[in-house]
């Protein structure tokens, strides 16, 4: 199985993958942001990932394009894993929901939204899930000041 889903991937999404890793069974795809969604039925419809296991972003500020979304896929039916990783530009943060292929997306893309500030087109409730509606910024981002005070939370009756 070692390099059978890099393979699949670049056989069928040649123009999109932009880079892959192997080691130790454990495989990872780079493909373009603009991919995602066809990437992400194809994963789910065809090669039966049925678990999204998690979604997050790496910052690499002061690299461009500075984000990265990392998603890990687990298929309970073939019992394997894979790693899709998609840059994503800090003067653009924005890429495809996945709450159309895994309902579990949801939540992992609003701490996306909230921590990193990547907007999820396509997401049904994009909003904060950690932070209060108040807080300003995005405090995961590599340039979130760390003394930056905020604004006090609003007392509710």
């Amino acid at each position: 199985m070692s390099s059978y889903l890099i393979e699949t991937l670049k056989t069928r999404f040649p123009a999109a993958v932009l880079e892959t890793h192997d080691f130790r069974g454990d495989e990872t795809v780079l493909i373009k942001k603009e991919a995602l969604p066809a990437a992400a039925a194809f994963l789910k419809d065809e090669l039966g990932f049925d678990f999204l296991m998690d979604l997050t972003v790496a910052d690499y500020l002061p690299r461009e394009p500075r984000f990265e979304l990392v998603c890990h896929f687990y298929s309970s039916k073939h019992n394997y894993r894979l790693r899709l990783k998609c840059p994503v530009a800090g003067t653009d943060a924005r890429i495809a929901s996945l709450t159309p292929f895994w309902a579990g997306a949801n939540w992992f893309e609003r701490e996306a939204y909230d921590m990193f500030g990547i907007n999820f087109e396509g997401h049904p409730d994009l909003r904060r899930i950690l932070m209060y509606d108040g807080f300003e910024g995005h405090p995961l981002r590599k340039d979130y000041p760390l003394k930056k005070r905020q604004p006090r939370i609003p007392h509710r009756d």
